[in-house]
């Protein structure tokens, strides 16, 4: 029984970023398993305002309060999607219908790490929670290749191995197992649906 929840290590999910105007949305998505890890909103001013300042001073303080939500949007993202000094998710998805995507993968302060593993960035009609399942399914191809990718870096791995002759590949359930008993396996590939 221990063994085999050892053997069920999965992949690392996708992270999504949501962000908008109105707020910004974190989740990971893990096969069909959707998890928000967090949201919260903001109250941004308006390119308009009635009399009382110059528009110079409104407009330097709009430009304040955006820049102040967009480091918020980053502390976050690394708080939700660095573990350990890791990245802990396989790629991730920027959505949004404003250019905040856009700005948060462009700035400085989006960490490194996590621009890296940005993979897609998609235009959304909706925010929060709508946003998020509009992301998922303009993003589907993006998440396919990424996990296709990884397969094929795998499987040419086993064949390299093969190829070799250098006896660091065992297949067959009987073998495979005496071995994993043994402790002597780093990694198992298996047929999705077994």
């Amino acid at each position: 029984d221990e063994l085999k929840r050892e053997l069920l290590v999965t992949e690392p999910p996708f992270g999504f970023i949501i962000v908008d105007g109105n707020g910004a949305l974190y989740a990971t998505l893990q096969g069909n398993a959707k998890d928000i890890i967090t949201k919260f909103t903001v109250e941004l001013p308006k390119k308009h305002h009635k009399g009382g300042q110059s528009s110079v001073r409104f407009a330097r303080l709009r430009e304040e309060k955006r820049h102040n939500y967009l480091r918020k949007v980053c502390e976050v993202a690394t708080n939700a999607f660095i573990t350990d000094n890791k990245c802990n998710v396989t790629g991730i998805v920027l959505a949004g219908s404003a250019d905040f995507k856009n700005d948060l993968n462009k700035t400085d302060m989006f960490d490194p790490r996590l621009q890296t593993k940005v993979i897609n960035i998609v235009d959304v009609s909706y925010g929060f929670e709508n946003g998020l399942n509009q992301a998922i399914e303009k993003s589907s191809e993006a998440l396919l290749n990424v996990k296709f990718m990884k397969e094929k870096a795998l499987v040419s791995e086993f064949f390299d191995h093969v190829a070799l002759g250098d006896n660091m590949v065992i297949y067959g359930i009987q073998d495979t197992m005496k071995l994993v008993e043994s402790g002597a396996v780093g990694k198992i590939i298996c047929w999705e649906g077994l």
